[in-house]
């Protein structure tokens, strides 16, 4: 498992739909080694923190093996490292296999996966289409969020060590999964409940869980 690419950018303005935008999403690699702090890395900074940023979800990262997948999609022959506005582009976590609660050291800092990440329009932005939100989410190659456990110093090239794996635990797949699901099979509701004992998944998580466990009446 390895950090292909490190990526920072700054809030700029554009125009989406005949109005302002501030937006983060253009995302541009970095030589060298990086401070990686509580809440981002030095260099990158978040437009609205409302809906980004914050302690859970101090680092975006995206698996680079999806580049394929996109460049197919979207009829692009190149996509460069960033293109989905991740901080750290990675090889070896995917979805699937990777545990929410999981810990990792990436050089000398230590990290925990939170969550996946929800597109907003930003992205359609970031790729001149709406569409590509609905596609993102539908497609499961979200990426995903991690946490910083403790501050340090990160670069292209690093290693990334798995420092633990949790028993009772689920994937960032499964969480979109149930996310975007209309309705729980028995299973389905056994994940859920499984969820919400998830230390590292965030309270905002398990509240849209705990709401939609209610409405089904489950």
């Amino acid at each position: 498992m390895k950090l292909v690419s490190v990526n920072c950018g700054l809030p700029r303005e554009v125009d989406w739909h005949g109005t302002s935008v501030s937006t983060s999403i253009y995302k541009t690699p970095v030589a060298g080694r990086i401070a990686l702090r509580r809440l981002n890395l030095d260099g990158d900074r978040q437009a609205d923190l409302t809906v980004h940023g914050g302690k859970d979800k101090a680092v975006y990262c995206y698996p680079v093996e999806h580049y394929d997948y996109w460049k197919a999609a979207l009829s692009r022959s190149e996509l460069s490292m960033g293109a989905f506005g991740e901080n750290f582009t990675v090889e070896g976590l995917e979805e699937s296999k990777l545990l929410i609660g999981e810990r990792f050291s990436i050089g000398s800092a230590e990290l925990v996966v939170t969550q996946p990440r929800m597109p907003c329009f930003k992205l359609g932005i970031r790729f001149g289409s709406d569409r590509i939100i609905r596609d993102f989410l539908r497609s499961g190659r979200t990426g995903f969020y991690l946490a910083v456990v403790r501050e340090g110093e990160v670069g292209a090239g690093d290693e990334v060590v798995r420092l633990n794996q949790p028993s009772d635990s689920v994937s960032v797949s499964e969480i979109t999964q149930l996310y975007v699901a209309k309705r729980f099979a028995q299973d389905d509701l056994e994940t859920v409940r499984r969820t919400l004992t998830i230390e590292a998944l965030p309270g905002s998580w398990k509240e849209y869980f705990e709401q939609k466990l209610q409405r089904l009446g489950a």
